[in-house]
């Protein structure tokens, strides 16, 4: 045992040594591919020692598989070892054979290398591959370590001999497309797996297994003297493919363990790893590169390129393997169809016909293509120098890209296309600086890039038949619009300013209006893009934090919007916008805020000035009309409504004054506290209602019962009746809907019954965990207080970064200084609340109340 421990700590020692020269910063990407040969090296040194110590009978050998098979042995990834048997001995047979490998197995664990070991014979060998294309990939990348050759090149021979290169070719592919779909098929994750993302290390490990297995080439020279790849395309791969090592290298030293995601709380430690630095702020504003975001840019270069290049050599592969038996049809000058791809005529044609570049993805839609050849992936890849300032500012460039933009399909797929192929960033300069562009206001899920397009696909949706019960209003209103082009447009420059500082809508207006003159785009049509490009955040805004209730609000709204051809076009885009963000984003409760504010808006432009008392008077009979169907007594209303003022019915609609009216109207009188619950009526969460004698606190006892409970609460409505009773509605929504609906239900009406009737104080708020996204990316907790337009009640808005409890912490400081909840609307955004209510109260009236309540706020939600 005391030579094991020699060798351990010798492994160790010179293990460390290797680590140290990667962490340093000495170590560089070029030169990370020798360091990771070193410590495969090692691991070999000491394995064939331990294999010497076992003194195993001749016959026997140990090969290296998987990654470790390929010299490529990262800090902490596991060493895959084989443990070689020729077929005449059969382990079951043999006790002392078994019980030394099994000591050669623990010997190795025991010297510090933590392997990952299988025992085959050559026919199991050959039987495993043969089932699973994972073990036949492994054994692909194998190498003898130690032990007999002859029993090894006899393994090796069968193996090549029992390939079969298409299937293989096929199987990895299929594997390729369903471990890109695990990762949305983006390589532009926040949080990207370095080695199996798209573009990842995966990609390119993925071209050497189908080249090698069809016999191809081993490596990256041997593809490019084979005639797969361009010596161009090496350098840019060997360049690409160093840098994914270095930084999967780094995250493993600095997580201590294997670790291939580029997660939230990594990002800044690798970045500094690699000598980003955030440059100083000046004037008082905050650095806008942070290290991270540097990384991050660089990472998503090198990944595109991987997946550009990944694309053209598997599709070079593909042909070799199986030769098109389809002819190449001509399409045009410039384009053939071979086999449903679109083929360029001649590699130089980008060199010779610069304006064959846009072409290609305007023929790409006309004649509904599946896509582009390796050739001309290729010859795309190397046109990229084209695209200058002059090609940028031909007049034949812009009427091609225009008509790009007003093709009746295919527009989503072009863009993602010029995207993925570097042209759109090319074309659009500004659209470049967005490219890979991180955001880090927690929640947006994709970078800007990313979510330009994924806006400009939702939008493209709405005016596709196929997609109109995804969204049916918004298709409805999408089917009378006239020119979709204007809103694919206004998708581009939305948010193409994003990271540059100041207002991005704003900036955002000006690259719109320079894109517009340039293109010769209408004055009437340029008007309302830069219109929506300005104003694609304010009906969000106004909808999910001001009073919809409130004439003045609808009015002011209508005055800036102007018409009903804009209106019209800011809510389909805003729709696009918020589902573009994040799958978290997105709910029936903001769409149907959407939605009102839309139709509100509507009878405004349309001539029909609010008339709070009018708008009272057609909910009365809409709901009485819903209460005869139910067979509710004559007049059985009156009870409740003569308690309830114009406020109430201005804030429910018909449904949801039907639906208290039949629960409340036998108990107006009763002095009791009543709770129901019913699956919202839309479709998504919990309705609340909950009618009991006023008290100071009680909205925050109902919302410190839901926190208890896991109930995210998206709205709340307040009001306090003339009989002195609080009739509060809340939407609610917890992980637990859909299934357990029923359940639920009846949980909440008896368990908050039960809270709101507690006295005494009220109990400490739990201390919520945040996500490692808010605590990578904290934001500074906002607090604005202000006066309504009128004076007689109070805005009080709150940002901050989300967490379980975080509005019953809020509701307790405002029960503390006795301020009443009259409105309350939860505006989730991801990982990020950016909450409005509408509040009243004495102590709101002096400055000095209003200081400590704005303090304690911050204090809640620091």
């Amino acid at each position: 045992m005391g030579d094991l421990n020699v060798l351990r700590e010798q492994f160790r020692a010179k293990k460390t040594a290797l680590f140290q020269s990667l962490a340093d910063g000495s170590c560089s990407a070029r030169g990370v591919a020798a360091t990771l040969g070193k410590l495969s090296a090692l691991a070999d040194q000491t394995l064939k020692t331990l294999w010497r110590r076992a003194a195993f009978p001749p016959g026997l050998a140990l090969a290296a598989v998987g990654g470790y098979g390929r010299g490529e042995l990262f800090p902490y990834s596991d060493i895959d070892v084989l443990v070689l048997l020729p077929d005449d001995i059969v382990l079951e047979h043999d006790a002392d054979l078994k019980t030394r490998i099994e000591g050669f197995i623990g010997s190795c664990w025991d010297a510090g290398l933590e392997i990952s070991s299988s025992v085959r014979s050559v026919a199991e060998c050959l039987s495993e591959a043969d089932k699973d294309v994972t073990v036949q990939t492994a054994l692909l990348e194998s190498r003898l370590i130690t032990g007999d050759a002859a029993t090894y090149d006899a393994f090796k021979r069968q193996f090549v001999a029992a390939i079969d290169p298409q299937a293989f070719f096929i199987a990895k592919t299929l594997e390729l497309h369903q471990r890109h779909s695990k990762f949305d098929n983006t390589p532009y994750a926040l949080e990207p797996n370095c080695k199996e993302s798209p573009g990842g290390l995966r990609d390119l490990q993925i071209i050497l297994w189908v080249a090698k297995a069809a016999g191809l080439g081993n490596n990256w020279n041997e593809l490019a003297r084979n005639g797969l790849a361009t010596a161009f395309e090496v350098k840019q791969i060997k360049r690409n493919e160093a840098l994914l090592w270095l930084i999967r290298t780094r995250l493993h030293l600095i997580a201590k363990r294997r670790e291939d995601r580029l997660v939230f709380d990594m990002q800044n430690a690798v970045a500094q790893a690699f000598g980003f630095a955030a440059p100083p702020a000046t004037a008082g504003r905050r650095a806008l590169v942070r290290p991270s975001e540097a990384l991050m840019k660089r990472y998503y270069w090198a990944a595109k390129a991987v997946t550009q290049l990944n694309q053209i050599l598997l599709l070079n592969i593909e042909e070799r393997l199986s030769p098109s038996t389809h002819e190449p049809r001509p399409i045009n000058a410039h384009f053939s169809d071979k086999a449903g791809m679109l083929e360029v005529v001649s590699d130089d044609l980008y060199q010779r016909e610069p304006h064959a570049i846009l072409e290609t993805f305007l023929v790409f839609q006309t004649a509904d293509m599946n896509g582009l050849s390796a050739r001309t992936l290729r010859a795309l890849y190397n046109a990229r120098e084209l695209m200058n300032g002059a090609f940028r500012k031909d007049p034949i460039n812009h009427a091609t890209f225009v008509q790009i933009l007003k093709q009746q399909s295919g527009i989503t797929h072009a863009m993602r296309l010029m995207n993925q192929t570097s042209v759109l960033g090319r074309y659009l300069w500004a659209f470049r600086r967005i490219v890979g562009q991180m955001q880090h206001d927690l929640f947006h899920v994709y970078t800007v890039d990313q979510h330009v397009l994924m806006v400009l696909r939702n939008v493209r949706r709405f005016f596709i038949v196929e997609h109109a019960h995804e969204y049916p209003f918004c298709a409805q209103l999408a089917s009378g619009w006239d020119k979709p082009w204007i809103l694919y447009v206004a998708a581009l420059f939305h948010d193409i300013a994003k990271g540059r500082g100041g207002d991005h809508s704003q900036l955002g207006e000006l690259e719109a209006l320079r894109f517009c003159k340039q293109h010769e785009v209408s004055r009437e049509n340029t008007e309302l893009i830069a219109f929506v490009v300005r104003e694609h955040l304010t009906m969000s805004r106004v909808a999910q934090k001001q009073d919809l209730s409130d004439p003045d609000v609808i009015a002011a709204f209508a005055k800036r919007v102007g018409n009903e051809r804009y209106l019209s076009a800011l809510y389909l885009f805003t729709v696009a916008d918020i589902r573009g963000t994040s799958p978290k984003v997105w709910n029936a409760w903001k769409g149907k805020l959407l939605e009102d504010l839309y139709r509100l808006t509507l009878r405004v432009l349309g001539g029909h000035a609010a008339d709070p008392h009018v708008e009272m008077e057609t909910r009365k009979r809409e709901a009485l009309i819903q209460l005869a169907l139910h067979a509710q007594p004559f007049e059985g209303h009156k009870a409740l409504w003569d308690t309830l003022d114009v406020g109430y019915f201005m804030r429910h609609d018909a449904s949801d004054i039907a639906w208290h009216t039949r629960q409340l109207s036998r108990h107006v009188k009763s002095g009791k506290s009543i709770v129901r619950a019913r699956l919202s009526p839309l479709g998504e969460g919990l309705q609340v209602l909950v009618y009991t004698p006023d008290l100071p606190d009680l909205f925050a006892r109902i919302c410190g019962y839901f926190e208890h409970r896991a109930f995210s609460i998206l709205d709340a409505r307040v009001h306090t009746a003339c009989n002195h009773y609080a009739l509060d509605t809340f939407q609610v929504t917890t992980e637990a809907m859909p299934k357990l609906y029923h359940e639920l239900t009846s949980m909440v009406e008896a368990e908050l019954a039960r809270a709101i009737l507690k006295t005494g104080p009220l109990p400490p708020p739990g201390k919520g965990r945040v996500s490692r996204r808010v605590k990578s990316f904290p934001i500074t907790p906002r607090v604005s207080l202000q006066p309504d337009e009128k004076g007689q009640r109070w805005l009080l808005n709150i940002s901050a970064s989300d967490r379980v409890g975080l509005l019953y912490s809020v509701a307790r400081v405002l029960a503390r200084h006795k301020v009443n909840v009259q409105l309350a609307k939860i505006n989730t955004l991801g990982e990020r609340i950016d909450d409005t209510f509408l509040i009243d109260g004495p102590e709101l009236q002096e400055n000095k109340a209003q200081i400590a309540i704005e303090t304690e706020l911050l204090e809640a939600l620091a």
